[in-house]
């Protein structure tokens, strides 16, 4: 199996690609990261928008139309939840090997 150039995800940007199945603006990104990951990863603004212009590039997320003009909204495309499905096999897979493992030694 060929391995996609864009994995692993970094824990920020698959959070944030995690926290845009609906769509979101930046501030409301920042606490759905931060309550997805139980406030183990906080995002400042800095790098939240780093994070988005570079996700926009990779068209992982566009933005979507909103009454709103002062905020952008994002949302994930079908190439962004490709990618966070492939990161989370990924992860799943060294999951179950571990465990596999582990059993071995006791673990």
């Amino acid at each position: 199996m060929r391995r996609n150039k864009n994995l692993p995800l970094t824990e920020t940007v698959y959070y944030i690609l995690l926290s845009l199945l609906e769509p979101a603006h930046g501030y409301l990104i920042m606490q759905k990261v931060e309550e997805l990951s139980d406030g183990k990863v906080r995002i400042a603004a800095g790098t939240l928008y780093g994070a988005i212009d570079n996700l926009l590039k990779l068209k992982f997320i566009e933005p979507v139309e909103n009454e709103d003009a002062r905020r952008k909204v994002y949302i994930i495309t079908d190439e962004g939840k490709n990618v966070l499905l492939l990161d989370f096999e990924r992860m799943k897979h060294m999951i179950d090997v571990t465990e596999t493992n582990l059993k071995h030694i006791g673990g």
